[in-house]
């Protein structure tokens, strides 16, 4: 039992390294399937750069809007902010707010890195886009020293239906795949150093410790994964009670629910201070000596109350 629970704690403590490196994985798959089976070069200059160029960039678009989408960190900052502008800059810390906009949109920009460099070592999908280019510096760049007919039958490279010789033919590929395998590694390695600068700068800007900041991770993940699961439990209690009032048709039980202010408070983004000990926004709400404290009301009473005390404001 207790190899086990060992077991089960490293892959929890290595959750985000194997949450990558499944995520590499499909990359990989995802690449080898559409270079396999949908992409089809049309190898004629008016169509092969924005074919080759749609394939490249096209999924690597969408892996980074459904990176955002699926963002439970940008839907907490963003929901409601046209009604409550000051929700982007709580407590006047708009600068906070673009550093966890930016965090945000990193870690979005993962799996879209990781599918231009896969698309790019492979090369397949850069050829058949540089091979559409009329530029001259670009055609004079690839065709020097070669014959005339391959200005001409340059865009047909990448399919087997060129004119020119088997081995000028393998010539251009292989020089089309070494830039792109080049361009690749470059990314790669552009992504690699600015996470290693960014990830510095951010632990070198810390307010906390080390220790303390792999505490208040720590904190963050257990409380909401406590809330989901009280989340659960309370809503199932509550649906209970009301669903038990309609049947019965009696007045429902009392149940205490926190009010809408309360929502409001503790689904702001918590940003550390050192002039308090919090770890987050529902720790800093529930320490708070002015709470309020609404008597046992229907959770309709409390917000039809609220509502009217607006409205004689």
């Amino acid at each position: 039992m207790d190899n086990i629970q060992t077991v089960l704690r490293f892959f929890m403590n290595q959750k985000s390294t194997i949450g990558y490196s499944f995520m590499a994985l499909m990359t990989v798959g995802g690449e080898r399937v559409f270079t396999l089976v949908s992409f089809q070069c049309p190898c004629n200059h008016d169509q092969n750069f924005a074919y080759g160029l749609t394939f490249l960039l096209g999924p690597a678009a969408v892996l980074l809007v459904l990176g955002l989408l699926f963002t439970s960190r940008l839907w907490r900052l963003y929901t409601g902010c046209c009604l409550n502008p000051m929700k982007l800059c709580p407590r006047g810390n708009c600068l906070g707010h673009l550093r966890v906009l930016m965090s945000i949109f990193c870690g979005a920009c993962v799996a879209p890195v990781m599918w231009l460099s896969v698309a790019l070592l492979n090369g397949t999908f850069y050829e058949c886009a540089v091979s559409g280019l009329d530029d001259n510096l670009v055609v004079d760049l690839f065709c020097k020293n070669k014959t005339l007919a391959c200005r001409e039958e340059l865009a047909r490279v990448p399919c087997d239906r060129s004119k020119l010789s088997t081995d000028e033919r393998m010539e251009l590929l292989l020089m089309f795949r070494a830039q792109s395998q080049i361009l690749g590694w470059c990314v790669i390695i552009t992504a690699v150093v600015g996470g290693l600068l960014g990830t510095c700068y951010k632990n070198c800007r810390s307010k906390v410790s080390f220790l303390q900041l792999t505490f208040w991770k720590r904190y963050m993940e257990k409380e909401k994964e406590r809330f989901d699961t009280l989340a659960v439990e309370y809503a199932t209690k509550l649906a209970d009670r009301n669903l038990q009032s309609f049947f019965e048709n009696k007045e429902p039980a009392p149940f205490p629910f926190p009010n809408h202010s309360a929502w409001e408070e503790i689904s702001a983004y918590y940003t550390f201070t050192q002039s308090e000990q919090c770890y987050s926004t529902l720790q800093r709400y529930v320490e708070r000596t002015d709470r309020d404290f609404p008597e046992n009301k229907s959770v309709l009473d409390v917000e039809y109350g609220e509502r009217d005390a607006l409205r004689n404001n």
